[in-house]
C-alpha cells in the first residue's frame, strides 16, 4: 500500500483548494503538484492505485481525476516498446494523459474515426478529439488514431504527443456539471511526429486500448466514485448528528426515523461499492476467469451506488446541501459524471450482458 502519511499529507492539500477548484473551475495546479512531490505519480500496483484514488476523490474529485488519466497513460507508456519512455517521464515528473475519445465515435473510446497518414518526415495525426482530461495542460498525450492503411475503426495505434508540438490546439473551455476543474476540453490534433512516438504496433491500438486502459480506467473510475459516496456519506452523517431540533431537544438523526433509514441505504450501497470492487481486484490479482466480467461490472456498480447516495445525501441534508452550505452539493454534482463518461453505464450493461450470454462483445 501507499505511504499513508504521504497521502494524509495530499488530501489535506487536495482538501484545501477543493472549493475553489469546483466553484472557479480553476485548474488544480497546487494539488497536482503535491501529488508529483509526494512520489505518487506512479503507482506500484493496481490494489494501491484504486485506494490513493479512492483517498482523492474524497478530498477533490477533480484532482483524482486527473490522477486517473495520467496513470491510464503511464501504463500504455510503460508498456511500449521504448522501455526507457516510462522511466524518463516518470524522472521529469510530466503530468500526462489520454486523448481517445473523437466527435465521430463518441462514447466508443475504442473505435476512432480519424486516421494517421505518412507524411515525407514521419506520421501526420489529423484526430478531433472531444474530451481530453488535462486539455492544454498535459506535457504529454496518448493519442489513438485510427491506424495507417486501417481498414476498419478497429485498426488504430497509439502514439505519444508531446505539449505544445505545433498543430496541438485546446479548443474552448471546460464548463461541466461537475469535474470542473479537470479541463476536460475537446481538442485537435493536426501534427507530425516521428516513427519513436508509436507506443503500440501498426494497428495494435485496440489491443492496448481494450487490455491495458479499459482495467486501469475501469477500476479507477469505480475508486473515484466510491470516494465520492464515501464523502457524500460522511457528510450526511455529519449533518444528521450534529444539526438539532430544538423544539423536540434532540438531533436529526435521533428524532427522524426517515433520517436513519437514508443513512442506511447510503451505508449499504457504500459497501456494496467497496465489496464488488474489493472481488474484482482479488480477480485481477488471481487472474480468475471472470476477472474481465468484474472489471466492466466496477464501474457500472460504482458509479450508479454514487448516484444512489449523493441523491440520498441532498435529500438528507435538505437545504443545507441544495444552498451549497455543504460539499453535498459538490458531491452530487461531480458523482454524475462517471454515468456518461465513456464506457457509460448503458454501454457496459450492455457489455456484461453480451459476455454472460456468450456473445462477443464487438
Amino acid at each position: 500500500m501507499p505511504n499513508t502519511n504521504a497521502v494524509d499529507q495530499v488530501c489535506e492539500v487536495l482538501k484545501t483548494h477543493a472549493v475553489t477548484v469546483d466553484s472557479s473551475g480553476k485548474w488544480p495546479e497546487e494539488s497536482i503538484r503535491a501529488i508529483a512531490d509526494a512520489g505518487l505519480w506512479v503507482p506500484a500496483d493496481m490494489r494501491e492505485f484504486a485506494d490513493t484514488t479512492r483517498r482523492f476523490a474524497q478530498a477533490c474529485t477533480s484532482s483524482a481525476m486527473i490522477y486517473l488519466m495520467h496513470v491510464c497513460a503511464m501504463q500504455v507508456i510503460a508498456a511500449s516498446p521504448n522501455t526507457q519512455l516510462s522511466g524518463r517521464i516518470n524522472s521529469e515528473r510530466a503530468l500526462t494523459t489520454l486523448a481517445f475519445s473523437e466527435k465521430g465515435s463518441r462514447s466508443h473510446f475504442w473505435a476512432p474515426v480519424s486516421r494517421a497518414s505518412k507524411n515525407g518526415k514521419g506520421i501526420e495525426i489529423n484526430a478531433d478529439k472531444s474530451f481530453v482530461t488535462s486539455a492544454g495542460r498535459a506535457d504529454y498525450y496518448v493519442v489513438a488514431t485510427g491506424s495507417i492503411g486501417g481498414q476498419s475503426v478497429m485498426d488504430s495505434t497509439l502514439y505519444l504527443v508531446k505539449g505544445g508540438t505545433p498543430g496541438v490546439d485546446t479548443l474552448g473551455e471546460w464548463k461541466g456539471l461537475g469535474l470542473r476543474g479537470n479541463s476536460s476540453a475537446p481538442m485537435k490534433f493536426k501534427c507530425a511526429v516521428d516513427e519513436s512516438a508509436r507506443l503500440t504496433e501498426e494497428g495494435g491500438g485496440f489491443k492496448a486500448m481494450l487490455e491495458i486502459t479499459l482495467p486501469w480506467f475501469q477500476i479507477g473510475s469505480a475508486a473515484v466514485s466510491i470516494g465520492i459516496a464515501e464523502a457524500a456519506l460522511a457528510n450526511g452523517i455529519k449533518h444528521a448528528t450534529s444539526a438539532r431540533l430544538e423544539h423536540m431537544g434532540g438531533s436529526l438523526a435521533a428524532l427522524v426515523p426517515g433520517i436513519r433509514s437514508r443513512l442506511a441505504r447510503m451505508q449499504l450501497a457504500v459497501d456494496e461499492s467497496r465489496a464488488y470492487l474489493d472481488q474484482t481486484l482479488t480477480k485481477i490479482e488471481t487472474q480468475a476467469p471472470d476477472a474481465m466480467l468484474g472489471v466492466l461490472g466496477s464501474k457500472a456498480v460504482a458509479s450508479e451506488n454514487a448516484i444512489r447516495v449523493t441523491d440520498e445525501a441532498m435529500r438528507l441534508c435538505g437545504g443545507a446541501a441544495f444552498g451549497g452550505q455543504l460539499s453535498v452539493e459538490r458531491h452530487f454534482r461531480d458523482a454524475r459524471a462517471a454515468s456518461v463518461m465513456a464506457p457509460t453505464t448503458e454501454i457496459l450493461y450492455d457489455f456484461i450482458g453480451k459476455a454472460i450470454s456468450g456473445l462477443p462483445l464487438f
